[in-house]
């Protein structure tokens, strides 16, 4: 039985929701809606679904929707289709503030509704395979480098770039946040295009993170270094380096390159919404931890501003 699903918001990163339903077994693509009703159309002919011209019209006719909308409508779009019983993937941010978080996370369990967040890097293959390697890391160094003023400027970079790499930390590091140091700068937009940020936890481990969107050169890596162990990962060329100690010794150690096909992270990742729908399953980003990581990022914020 397939679940019957619509797209809210087709613009650069809601079509290829679009095209990832459209495509999927087990998904049913009734339609699209977007404020350009234009776009929409355009869109629902190339994945040979409806174009709606309203909210409410769409969710008539479906039992779950993504939702990829500019971030200051998460909130409102995705209340309306929580409070009318829709199973709903939304986009990161998740919203703007806490308590609009906590409002969709009540509902959600309310109406007994999978609630996922758009995280796409844990469907990362080379993600995936580190987490098992994991013990209690004490250094994290990531940096996310490009050019993508193009979109996204609604938010500032950390909202935008570096809330991937906080995702990951705060689900390796099994320890309360203690202390949250960041510097940040509006480059070229009026929102903060550059960000450093040092967070320290209570069993000691350091995290330095660094996103940026206004740099030629293009970088998504992340490292992780634990007792007798390191671990380099390159997402965007989905490889993992895995360095081990053998012995008490000094020498030897084992080093290990593993290379991953390039999957389609969004492809898993709307695979996954479906199969928990289906399954009645919790989603792997569920709405609270996409709450406890907005809540990092608006504290890196309150830091930031602090200092400005």
């Amino acid at each position: 039985m397939s679940i019957k699903v619509g797209v809210i918001g087709v613009g650069y990163l809601g079509q290829y929701h679009a095209e990832k339903y459209m495509a999927l077994s087990g998904a049913e693509l009734v339609g699209v809606m977007d404020i350009n009703p234009k776009r929409a159309e355009t869109i629902a002919k190339r994945c040979k679904c409806e174009a709606f011209p309203k909210l409410e019209s769409l969710l008539d006719k479906v039992e779950a929707v993504s939702i990829v909308v500019p971030t200051h409508a998460h909130f409102t779009v995705a209340k309306t289709c929580l409070e009318t019983g829709k199973h709903v993937l939304l986009e990161k941010p998740m919203t703007t503030s806490l308590e609009e978080a906590d409002t969709l996370i009540d509902l959600a369990h309310k109406n007994n509704l999978i609630f996922q967040i758009g995280h796409l890097e844990r469907f990362n293959p080379a993600v995936i395979a580190l987490f098992p390697y994991l013990d209690n890391p004490l250094f994290i160094e990531s940096h996310r480098l490009g050019l993508s003023l193009e979109r996204g400027t609604d938010v500032d970079v950390i909202l935008d770039l570096m809330i991937h790499d906080l995702d990951i930390v705060l689900a390796a590091v099994p320890a309360e946040l203690v202390e949250i140091r960041a510097v940040g700068v509006p480059v070229v937009s009026k929102n903060i295009d550059i960000a450093n940020v040092r967070l320290e936890f209570s069993n000691g481990c350091v995290a330095n993170l660094t996103a940026s969107r206004i740099s030629t050169k293009k970088m998504r890596k992340i490292r992780f270094f634990q007792k007798d162990a390191y671990f380099s990962l390159d997402y965007a060329q989905r490889e993992l380096v895995i360095v081990k100690k053998e012995s008490k010794d000094l020498l030897p150690f084992s080093h290990e390159v593993l290379r991953f096909e390039k999957n389609d992270p969004l492809k898993e990742e709307i695979a996954n919404f479906i199969q928990c729908i289906k399954e009645k399953k919790s989603p792997v980003i569920s709405g609270e931890h996409g709450r406890y990581v907005l809540a990092i990022a608006l504290k890196i914020n309150q830091c930031i501003q602090k200092i400005r």
